[in-house]
């Protein structure tokens, strides 16, 4: 079994928490979401599995698990409309990661500040919706076990 670690501090809200339908109807995939604390300014993105970075955006990644499904980590909500601003990476595509490496660094400020929503979807890419088992309703801090695939 895989682990899959927490990308960022904060309440995991699972998909019910996420105000964007693709994420809350679990259209991309089973997963879970985890909403930063609303005093954190930054946050620095962990990588939930060990792979390869298949994709990388400013505000999104999805890493390739090693032997296993596509991971994707989405960090806000509509954070696509800032074109990058507040978003630093620390990998590039093709990257191998180690399971709880940083991938990018947020600020969470500008994102809030844009009326833009934090939350952190992580998603087990084409599973089915629900096939994720994640409790909700505690806090994890980042590289906390999230699920286990």
């Amino acid at each position: 079994m895989t682990s899959v670690v927490a990308p960022v501090d904060g309440a995991v809200v699972g998909p019910a928490g996420v105000p964007d339908p693709v994420f809350r109807d679990e259209l991309l995939g089973g997963g879970t979401a985890v909403e930063p604390p609303a005093d954190a300014t930054e946050a620095v993105v962990l990588a939930p599995v060990a792979g390869t970075v298949a994709a990388l955006h400013p505000h999104a990644f999805v890493i390739t698990a090693d032997g296993g499904p596509g991971i994707l980590v989405h960090v806000g909500i509509d954070t696509v409309s800032l074109g990058g601003a507040g978003f630093t990476a620390h990998v590039a595509k093709g990257d191998a990661v180690e399971r709880g490496a940083p991938v990018l660094t947020v600020d969470l400020a500008a994102v809030r500040a844009a009326g833009l929503a934090p939350t952190c979807p992580v998603v087990v890419l084409d599973s089915p919706a629900g096939s994720v088992s994640a409790p909700t309703g505690h806090t994890v801090r980042a590289g906390d076990e999230l699920f286990r695939l």
